[in-house]
């Protein structure tokens, strides 16, 4: 399973959370101070609107790129260990093997691969976790069954409310 991410950041007049129409600023612009962070365009855009879905067994890859303007990404996916990352995109070099998180630069992009063994609810998120705050947070939903082997929580409730495992 593919899918395409994009991180990106939004200057605006107005504060973040400001209803209406938001005019760009120029001057938050040239001081890199954005209103939102965003994946794909959209305060909630793989939250709420549309998360990603995958299943357990699965082997997913994500193309993760950063259209800035200014603002470098540390991409971590909360839960998971990419098996493979391809830094700057590069998929004909040797890949990265077992990393948490990878930095990709403003125009810059990467691609990296997951296999999935837990069912759960994973965070995608750039490891500048305050820019959550500011709008940026992706949902994957893994579905599939419980793999004990791999993972097995004493206490369900707290597995529930910390990540759906």
């Amino acid at each position: 399973r593919e899918f395409y991410v994009m991180q990106g950041e939004i200057y605006t007049e107005k504060a973040f959370g400001a209803q209406g129409l938001l005019a760009d600023s120029y001057q938050k612009l040239l001081n890199e101070t954005p209103e939102y962070y965003v994946f794909n365009g959209a305060v909630g855009a793989l939250s709420d609107q549309k998360p990603l879905h995958a299943k357990v067994g699965e082997t997913v890859r994500i193309y993760f790129g950063v259209g800035g303007p200014n603002k470098t990404s540390s991409f971590h996916v909360i839960g998971e260990v990419f098996d493979r990352a391809y830094s700057l995109a590069s998929v004909t070099s040797a890949p990265l093997t077992d990393v948490q998180t990878i930095t990709v630069p403003p125009g810059g992009a990467s691609v990296v691969d997951l296999k999935l063994d837990v069912p759960g609810k994973y965070m995608l998120v750039d490891h500048a976790l305050s820019r959550v705050a500011r709008g940026l947070a992706g949902t994957m939903i893994v579905s599939g069954p419980q793999n004990v082997a791999e993972y097995k929580d004493y206490d369900p409730a707290r597995s529930a409310m910390v990540m759906g495992h």
